[in-house]
C-alpha cells in the first residue's frame, strides 16, 4: 500500500538529478553566450553569428533551438521579402542572464589568471598525473 507520502519521494530524490538537465543549459558555453548577447535585446541569426566569436552556423542553430525549446527564448518570423526572423530572451531567460552574469563577469575577470597558470603549468618539466 502506498501513502501520498511514499509516492512523492521518488519525486524528492528525481528532483537532483533533474537538476542536471538544468545544468546542461548552464554549462554549454554557447548557450550562455547567446543569452548574454540576447540581454540587451531580440537580434537576428546573423547578428548572433557576428557576435559570438568562434561559433559556427551549425552549432547556433542547434543552441538557438534548443534554447527555444526550453522556454529561454522566443523566435518571431516576420513575413517580409527576405524573411525576417529575431530571437528574443524570455521572462525565464532573463532570469537566466541575471544569474550568470556573475559567472560571466568571474570569467572575463580572470581570463589573464587562467592563461598566465595555465602557462606556468605546461611549462613544468613534468605535468604527468601521479
Amino acid at each position: 500500500m502506498t501513502t501520498p507520502d511514499s509516492e512523492s519521494r521518488p519525486t524528492q530524490q528525481q528532483e537532483p538529478c533533474r537538476t542536471r538537465e538544468v545544468l546542461d543549459i548552464v554549462g554549454d558555453k554557447w548557450s550562455l553566450l547567446v543569452v548574454r548577447n540576447l540581454s540587451q535585446g531580440p537580434l537576428r541569426f546573423t547578428e548572433l553569428k557576428r557576435a559570438i566569436d568562434g561559433i559556427s552556423q551549425r552549432m547556433l542553430t542547434v543552441t538557438l533551438r534548443s534554447l527555444e525549446r526550453d522556454g529561454i527564448l522566443t523566435r518571431t518570423v516576420r513575413n517580409v521579402m527576405p524573411p525576417h526572423v529575431s530571437y528574443e530572451l524570455t521572462p525565464m531567460g532573463k532570469t537566466l542572464r541575471q544569474a550568470t552574469a556573475p559567472l560571466l563577469e568571474w570569467s572575463i575577470t580572470h581570463l589573464t589568471h587562467i592563461d598566465a597558470a595555465r602557462a606556468t603549468y605546461d611549462a613544468r618539466p613534468d605535468t604527468s598525473p601521479a
